[in-house]
């Protein structure tokens, strides 16, 4: 397999060196010894440890860089590693440190040592966040395999690289054409809202899509011209902004072509508005607001027009970058299966037409050798690395991707592909969350445990619409990467996914236009089957102005419940619970999800950590949902989101439709409302 960088251009050599996971991450935290020259025996030194001299102590010292350890003696391999050992039975044999399964096929580590202490100390039993026994309910017809290429980690270094590089064109136009920086999540909503009419071949990358121009992208950026507007507290602050927005409307308006009556009216409002500035008065903060509030009614209709045709240039330009970027990685991509004497062009099965229950996305095209990945650990944390390029999961994360690839996978039984495929999905997900500290975290966020036990429990919910390998808490649900996905339980995307009946929870990322495909994707599913059908779905209420989905689920016929949870008095766990290292839960969330058993008579106790107090006095906003199941009815689980406006206060809905969301913390109370709806089909 070759070996050179793709073919990739030397700029994204050079990006890849600033790129996120990168060797400079992968060194410990301990300061830098003064390193000597290594005697030690090759086993050592394969196991990460090296010789070093103490300033302190001036006498030698041996430091393993993969656990972090510092030992005097000169270590007995096997025996000072805490993170390795092995139990010891009082005859001397080792055992596992997690109960034997039989049949359970043993995990081959690459790039470590020993092979099978390592393997026993990254899945012995650790805290656990999701239930996987629990089997589902949702029937489905007999589908074919997907024809999606398998996943290669040469190909998704390819493409991460060209993602970063992508990312940065996007800055950069933002920055020299309007001046401003990038919208927070705005390249992640761009590509979520890209997938829901993109037709092209590539996972993640747009490639054929109809308008060219995203709405998602263009409304972001138009939002932020000709300033970002941030929210005040202070009176010294308001004056600023306001100064900072008529400074920016007027420069703005002179150097784009306008019409000659919107110039006159954006310089006669600045002009005013600078005049108003400079009286001595003392005007308070709400003064300020209302100014400003007036000169955007005024400018901001001209400003917007002025600038439509460069944002809609960003937009289309970001487009085509994208697309030509998909060929590159389906050439690659196609190279490397040919290599293998692999062909895309496979024959489709013959389906027989029954009704089955849901099982994992399966692959047509048949997957090429895997190249070897290395792994070690960090404290609590497995590193797998690929050509320099570094994942992270924590050590209970990595142990549930491996309970779910030996329940999904079916082409692998000796796990010889299963850290190229962790170390693929994981890089994924990092893609497409983005590289900024904590950026992305909100497409990754989810319920409490008591909420998805409570849901179980009472409405019988198994499956998940929105969900990924990594925050997943039942073992079939649907995700975004039929992919990488697939060998890990993901039963393709949700607006692929066509059941007959079942118990289902969506929560999906806070997309306008991904929301509004799903409303439409579930009510034909309601529409068209015979079968009990319900589905729980959580959104947020955005009021200024509402959204489509919104508006849509509160005048739908299968709406059947509508219940409300206020600001801070519900919670959510992070998106990046996957390399969090532990949970430190406030006042209210003490014990929200410690895994502790606790019982929750309701739903709303269950979201609101205060037994419920939230939803009492608010009789007019709905009722709560029953809290005896009724036949054939349903509700589910969900994921969060940032919200993607500016506002303090949401509101959520749970519906069969369940509807519901929140900011995402863990473990803490949340300044976000909760509308909870449910949503039927025939029962």
């Amino acid at each position: 397999m070759a070996n050179e960088n793709h073919g990739s251009p030397r700029e994204e050599a050079s990006l890849l060196s600033h790129s996120p996971g990168t060797s400079n991450q992968s060194q410990p935290c301990s300061p830098k010894p003064i390193r000597l020259v290594q005697d030690l025996p090759e086993e050592l030194v394969h196991a990460g440890w090296e010789k070093c001299w103490s300033r302190r102590e001036n006498r030698p010292y041996y430091f393993n860089r993969f656990t972090n350890q510092s030992l005097w003696e000169m270590p007995v391999l096997g025996q000072h590693d805490v993170i390795i050992e092995i139990p010891v039975t009082p005859t001397g044999q080792s055992v596992p440190s997690s109960p034997s399964i039989p049949g359970t096929p043993t995990l081959k580590m690459w790039g470590t040592s020993p092979e099978d202490k390592q393997q026993a100390a990254l899945l012995r039993p650790t805290e656990v966040y999701w239930d996987l026994d629990i089997q589902t309910n949702a029937v489905i017809k007999h589908r074919g395999p997907s024809e999606v290429l398998p996943p290669h980690p040469e190909v998704e270094l390819l493409r991460s690289q060209l993602i970063l590089k992508l990312r940065q064109h996007y800055r950069e136009l933002c920055q020299q054409r309007e001046g401003i920086e990038p919208p927070r999540e705005s390249f992640n909503r761009w590509m979520l809202e890209r997938k829901v009419v993109d037709k092209g071949s590539d996972p993640l990358l747009p490639s054929n899509c109809e308008p060219v121009v995203s709405p998602s992208m263009f409304r972001e950026i138009m939002n932020d011209i000709p300033i970002r507007l941030s929210r005040i507290k202070f009176r010294e602050e308001a004056k600023r902004l306001l100064f900072k927005y008529a400074e920016a409307a007027r420069r703005l308006i002179e150097s784009r072509s306008a019409s000659p009556d919107s110039r006159k009216v954006v310089k006669w409002n600045v002009e005013d508005t600078f005049s108003w500035l400079r009286k001595d008065h003392s005007a308070s903060k709400e003064d300020y607001m209302d100014r400003l509030e007036h000169l955007r009614r005024q400018c901001g209709p001209h400003v917007s027009a002025a600038a439509k045709d460069s944002v809609e240039g960003i937009c289309s330009k970001i487009y085509h970058i994208s697309l030509e970027y998909v060929k590159r990685i389906r050439e690659k991509h196609l190279a490397i299966l040919k290599e293998n004497n692999i062909s895309e062009e496979v024959e489709a099965p013959e389906v027989e037409p029954r009704l089955v229950y849901c099982y994992p996305v399966r692959l047509a095209v048949s997957a090429p050798p895997m190249p070897s990945v290395e792994m070690h650990m960090e404290n609590n944390v497995v590193c797998i690395r690929y050509k320099g390029e570094m994942v992270k999961v924590s050590r209970n994360y990595f142990s549930k991707l491996w309970l779910l690839y030996r329940y999904s996978c079916i082409d692998d039984s000796a796990f010889e592909r299963f850290l190229p495929r962790v170390w693929c999905l994981l890089r994924r997900y990092q893609m497409m969350f983005g590289v900024g500290l904590y950026e992305g975290t909100g497409l990754q966020g989810s319920l409490p445990v008591h909420v998805f036990e409570a849901l179980h429990r009472l409405f019988g919910v198994s499956f998940e619409c929105f969900a990924s390998p990594l925050n997943c808490y039942f073992r079939q649900y649907c995700s975004a990467f039929p992919d990488t996905d697939g060998y890990f339980g993901s039963r393709g995307p949700c607006l692929d996914f066509a059941p007959l009946s079942g118990s289902f929870e969506a929560n999906p990322p806070f997309c306008e236009e991904l929301m509004d495909a799903m409303v439409s994707h579930f009510e034909r599913l309601l529409e068209s089957s015979p079968e009990p059908l319900s589905f729980i779905v959580f959104i947020p209420e955005w009021r200024e102005p509402p959204t489509p989905a919104l508006t849509r689920m509160e005048q739908s016929r299968f709406k059947r419940h509508q219940l409300i949870l206020p600001a801070f008095e519900h919670e959510y766990r992070s998106g990046s619970q996957h390399i969090c290292k532990k949970w430190v839960p406030g006042r209210a969330g003490e014990g929200g999800w410690a895994g502790q058993a606790r019982p929750s008579p309701t739903l709303s106790h269950c979201l609101c950590p205060q037994g419920g107090n939230a939803l009492q006095g608010r009789p007019q906003h709905g009722r709560a949902l029953p809290t005896e199941r009724q036949p054939g009815r349903a509700c589910g689980r969900g994921r969060l989101a940032w919200p993607n406006r500016n506002s303090c206060c949401q509101s959520f809905y749970l519906t069969h439709y369940l509807l519901l969301s929140a900011l995402l913390q863990p473990s803490r109370a949340l300044p976000v409302r909760f509308d909870v709806f449910c949503w039927e089909g025939n029962v």
